[in-house]
């Protein structure tokens, strides 16, 4: 294989499940904590603390895109919105936690944020690829027009 020659057909989508299933999991655990172990309440509290406003819409914005989201990263269901979706919660997670921290998220900064975000752009670029409901029911749209 030559440098610049695109990898055999079954590479990309096989990397392409792979990032939405692991960020997906990752975005489900987060959204999940939100709602059993801090509940809305508490993360709310936690929100408003650091500043957010409209800290219970936010609160109950954050959980449900984080765990509704990542459950339609992981199927690849409406990628392209739960894509933005997220990506809308990683900014608001940036501003108003992380940005004054620094990178490492050991320290409460940013890399999380980050690598989440980018892997969410680039799911939205690129799509779900063939392993994915939204594959499936674009193909049979496709197929039928």
């Amino acid at each position: 294989m030559k440098l610049g020659r695109s990898l055999p057909a079954p590479a990309p989508d096989l990397g392409l499940l792979v990032a939405r299933l692991l960020v997906g999991t990752v975005l489900i655990a987060h959204g999940w904590q939100k709602f059993a172990t801090y509940t809305l309440d508490g993360t709310a509290q936690s929100f408003e603390a650091m500043g957010v406003p409209a800290a219970q819409t936010a609160a109950t914005f954050a959980a449900l895109v984080e765990l509704a989201g990542g459950a339609l990263l992981v199927l690849g269901l409406l990628t392209p919105v739960a894509a933005a979706l997220v990506v809308v919660d990683m900014i608001g997670a940036f501003w108003f936690a992380h940005r004054g921290a620094g990178v490492f998220v050991d320290q409460g900064g940013w890399e999380l944020v980050a690598v989440v975000s980018a892997i969410a752009i680039a799911l939205a670029v690129a799509g779900p690829g063939r392993a994915s409901i939204d594959h499936a029911i674009g193909g049979r749209a496709r197929a039928e027009a």
